[in-house]
C-alpha cells in the first residue's frame, strides 16, 4: 500500500485546513449573495468550473460568464458542509462537500429545494491564499417521476 508523503507539519496542515475552510465559507457567502465579483476572486485565473449539463468553463472569463448566467437565472439560499479535506501536496488539496438549501427561480420567483455534492480542487497561490482551481458538482435530489 502506498502512503502519502507528509508534506507539512501538523501545525501547517491545520493552517491549510483553516485556510481552505475559510475559502469555502467565503464561497458560500458569495454564492448566496449572487456576487460574481467575489466568487471570481476565490478562483485561480486558470481555473475550471464544471457545472452539470454545461460545457466546462475554462479560465476566469468563461467562469465569469457562467456565474453571470447562473445568477441571472437563479438565486441561492444554501449551506455548504465540508465532508472531507485531503491535502495531497504543500499547495494542493481536494475538498468534498455537500450542500442543502433552496434555489429561487428568478423568472417566476419560485423557491425549490436544492441539494448537491461537490468536489473542489484547491491550490495555494503565491500570496499563500487558497483558491479554487477546479470545481464540479452534481445534484443529489431524486429524479422527477
Amino acid at each position: 500500500m502506498k502512503h502519502l508523503v507528509q508534506y507539512t507539519s501538523a501545525a501547517d496542515a491545520a493552517s491549510a485546513r483553516s485556510g481552505i475552510e475559510k475559502l469555502l465559507e467565503d464561497y458560500e457567502v458569495a454564492l448566496n449573495a449572487s456576487d460574481t465579483d467575489v466568487v471570481l476572486s476565490l478562483f485561480a485565473s486558470d481555473s475550471v468550473f464544471m457545472a452539470p449539463n454545461n460545457p466546462s468553463a475554462v479560465g476566469i472569463d468563461a467562469i465569469r460568464n457562467a456565474y453571470n448566467d447562473i445568477f441571472q437565472a437563479i438565486s441561492f439560499d444554501t449551506k455548504l458542509k465540508i465532508e472531507e479535506v485531503v491535502q495531497v501536496a504543500p499547495n494542493w488539496a481536494f475538498v468534498r462537500t455537500t450542500s442543502n438549501g433552496y434555489v429561487i427561480v428568478n423568472a417566476i420567483k419560485q423557491r425549490v429545494p436544492d441539494a448537491n455534492h461537490e468536489l473542489f480542487i484547491v491550490q495555494r497561490n503565491e500570496r499563500d491564499e487558497w483558491t479554487i482551481a477546479r470545481y464540479s458538482f452534481a445534484t443529489t435530489n431524486p429524479l422527477p417521476r
